[in-house]
């Protein structure tokens, strides 16, 4: 797949939707893309595959040079709603607490985030792609049709990772995750490259007290007006 510039002109719409962790942003993208027939991608998933992948071959996740090595050839596919590595199927290993803090630390260097950029700018296919993230309406996508950013407080946030860890049977301790998505939010946020932050023309939605039906709604209702926008 050729990989378009974010500047130039495509005849496929792009909604991001960017935020923090456990902002709900995956379940709310996938769900507005279910809803109009578009494509998803899930650009944190290529993060953690690149920290999963660097920690199964014993690679230092500041190794910069190394670690973006793996992500330009990160042999990694989506189907069936299932993520593989490699032909293994690591659905479940890439959403564990570990990965996802290696994932947050290999975001931060700058060649890793290079290495994936025309791999997040292929998704980019007819009819159109709703892209979660934290920079996909900054910088993969920065000229995409409608832009949200998503976000809740710590505490809300951590509760609903707590409650999905239980329900796997996983233990946790509520106070070290909130702590954990202070740390990250903390690093996200003040990395050089590409830092978490909402794009200037991001719609901004609080999902602390809302649920992922309402947030969905609210994103259609954004996409619908944006794109009447911009035909006028």
């Amino acid at each position: 797949m050729n990989a378009a510039s974010p500047l130039t002109p495509h005849p496929s719409p792009v909604i991001t939707i960017d935020g923090p962790s456990a902002s709900g942003k995956g379940t709310v993208a996938e769900r507005v893309a279910t809803a109009l027939g578009f494509h998803f991608l899930d650009s944190g998933a290529l993060y953690r595959l690149t920290a999963l992948s660097a920690m199964k071959q014993g690679v230092a996740l500041d190794d910069e040079a190394r670690v973006a090595e793996l992500a330009a050839h990160l042999p990694a596919s989506f189907h069936d709603g299932s993520v593989w590595l490699s032909g293994e199927n690591v659905t479940d290993a890439i959403r564990a607490e570990a990965v996802g803090e290696g994932a947050s630390k290999v975001a931060a260097l700058p060649a890793v985030r290079a290495a994936l950029l025309d791999r997040q700018r292929a998704y980019r296919q007819p009819p159109g792609l709703v892209a979660d993230g934290r920079d996909m309406g900054t910088v993969v996508f920065a000229a995409a049709v409608a832009k949200v950013f998503l976000t809740a407080s710590a505490e809300a946030r951590a509760e609903r990772r707590y409650k999905q860890l239980i329900e796997k049977g996983n233990s946790a301790s509520l106070t070290a995750l909130v702590a954990d998505m202070q740390a990250r939010d903390a690093r996200d946020s003040a990395r050089t490259v590409a830092p978490l932050k909402p794009a200037p023309d991001a719609l901004l939605l609080d999902t602390t007290h809302m649920d992922i039906e309402s947030a969905v709604q609210a994103v259609l209702a954004h996409y619908a007006l944006c794109k009447a926008r911009s035909k006028q």
